[in-house]
Formats: C-alpha cells, sequence, structure tokens
C-alpha cells in the first residue's frame, strides 16, 4: 500500500462520519459557507434561522469565508478533538465553489492538520472535481435519490445548470449524468466517495438496492440511507416518515453489496462537535 493510501485511511479513522468507531472520539465543524442551492428538492426547505430543528439544509447563519476562518480557529481551540471541517450548506458546495474554495484554502493555512469534506448533490462534479482533488480534499459526500429520470422527476421540481433551469425527466436526467460521471471520476483519483441517499417511500425506496449496486461500481466507498424527514413547508411535508424498521431492513440488504453508514445524524449546516451533541449555539457570532 502507498504512503498516500496509507495517510487517507488514516485520515479516515478520524472522521466521524466515516468511521463509526471515531464518532465518539473526534468532533466536526460544519461551516455554512454555501447558501445557494442549483436544484429544488421536494423534500428540503432551506430555513436560516431555526435553532431547535437539526437537518440538513438549516442553519443560524451563513459564513463568509473570512468569518469561517475565524469561527474555526476559536472552535479549534475550545475543541481539541475537532478532526474534520466540512461544507455541506446549506445550499450545495458546488454551487457556491468560490465561496468554498476560499474557505479551505483559508483553513489549510491556519491548520495544516485538518480533514476536509464537502457534500454536494453532484450537479457541478464534472466541472470542479479535478480542483477537489488538486485542493486534497480525500472524502466527498454525494447525495443520488435514484437511477431513473422518471423517478427524478418526482423528486426534483428543477435543475439549474448553466444558466437555464430545466424540469421534469430532462432535469433529473441531465443531474444523475453528472452525479455518475463525478463519482466514478472521484473515486478514481483516490477520493473516498461517500453517497447519500434519502429513502422515500412508494417514490424511490424499492430502487435502493440498485442504487448501492451502481455506486460500488463506480468506486463509491460506502451508502449512507437516510430517512426522509417530512419537513413542513416542503412538498414532500404530507409523506410518511421513513420508520427505523424499514430503514434497517434497506441498510441490512443493501450491506450485502457495500459498507453501510448507521450513525448519520442528519446534520446541520452549521453543526459542531460530536456526532449527537451540537454545539453550534455556542459559536454562533453576533452580527455588528
Amino acid at each position: 500500500m502507498s504512503c498516500r493510501r496509507i495517510d487517507d485511511w488514516q485520515q479516515t479513522n478520524r472522521h466521524p462520519c466515516y468511521s463509526e468507531a471515531a464518532h465518539h472520539k473526534y468532533a466536526r465543524m460544519h461551516l455554512p459557507v454555501a447558501p445557494h442551492c442549483n436544484i429544488g428538492c421536494n423534500y428540503c426547505n432551506r430555513k436560516y434561522d431555526c435553532v431547535n430543528e437539526s437537518r440538513p439544509g438549516v442553519t443560524s447563519q451563513v459564513l463568509t469565508p473570512l468569518s469561517a476562518e475565524q469561527k474555526f480557529i476559536v472552535v479549534k481551540e475550545k475543541i481539541p478533538n475537532l478532526s474534520v471541517v466540512g461544507i455541506a450548506g446549506p445550499g450545495d458546495a458546488l454551487a457556491n465553489w468560490e465561496s468554498t474554495r476560499e474557505a479551505v484554502k483559508r483553513i489549510k493555512q491556519a491548520n495544516r492538520e485538518m480533514i476536509f469534506c464537502l457534500s454536494t448533490n453532484g450537479l457541478m462534479l464534472p466541472h470542479y472535481a479535478p480542483e477537489i482533488v488538486e485542493l486534497g480534499i480525500k472524502h466527498v459526500t454525494v447525495t443520488l435519490n435514484t437511477l431513473q429520470p422518471e423517478t427524478g422527476a418526482k423528486i426534483y421540481r428543477f435543475v439549474n445548470y448553466e444558466g437555464r433551469n430545466y424540469q421534469g425527466t430532462e432535469g433529473a436526467g441531465i443531474l444523475l449524468q453528472n452525479q455518475l460521471t463525478g463519482i466514478q471520476y472521484l473515486a478514481g483519483q483516490g477520493i473516498l466517495v461517500k453517497v447519500n441517499i434519502v429513502m422515500i417511500k412508494d417514490i424511490n425506496d424499492h430502487e435502493i438496492p440498485e442504487i448501492v449496486k451502481k455506486v460500488k461500481q463506480l468506486g463509491a466507498f460506502m451508502t449512507n440511507i437516510m430517512p426522509l424527514i417530512p419537513t413542513a413547508g416542503s412538498a414532500f411535508a404530507h409523506l410518511p416518515a421513513t420508520s427505523m424498521q424499514e430503514l434497517n431492513q434497506m441498510r441490512e440488504l443493501c450491506q450485502l453489496d457495500l459498507q453501510q453508514m448507521r450513525h448519520c445524524q442528519q446534520c446541520r449546516a452549521d453543526a459542531i462537535g460530536l456526532l449527537g451533541e451540537d454545539r453550534s449555539q455556542e459559536f454562533y457570532i453576533a452580527e455588528g
């Protein structure tokens, strides 16, 4: 095994999202520097000021790359076991690539030992995957909910790609192609790709085993099957939440093909601390 590969695995052992053992020992910090999104998911409602909610897309404030660097320095001093800095929204990391890239560069300069990861819907991966590799980001999460454009048309209201809005199967097809291309490229460059799948009853749940098989073929490291959170104000607010029994049965089935993440907390875009022990409000930056 090469020295580079050994280093990558050592990093993973300190990444609480990629290692179940690590999430009891190491903390993570999500930097909410990416406010804009380029797709419309029917399960998403991105409120910024909702301190009592813990779900993807929620943050108490959006940071500039400079304020993110300043906040990181404070958090790292107070949480010595902080090992990972991630960018997971509240929009999409790659739809805000300039801010995402600058934030990563600033924190790399402040702390060379920090592990970096980002989450994306994958729409812009073919454009930015080479830069992700060049930046030294070793962990990327891609949310991929279907392999069928017809199903995607039920999940996504629109896909905004290269300045144009696409809807229905056309938009879902563009998104899917870019997701698959991006996952394969990153995995081929040695990036550990985690694929998130939102399990939506009677819409995509029957497709999930095939999704897992496909992303394994493309080189994904693991998948994270997550329950639908029926969010007020979203188009899927009326749908039933995925039960833990259904979720665990699907994970057990898919474990036969690929490693499954089982300790996901579906974190806020500004989460800080151990998984399940969010301390983000301790580090709120007062405006003015």
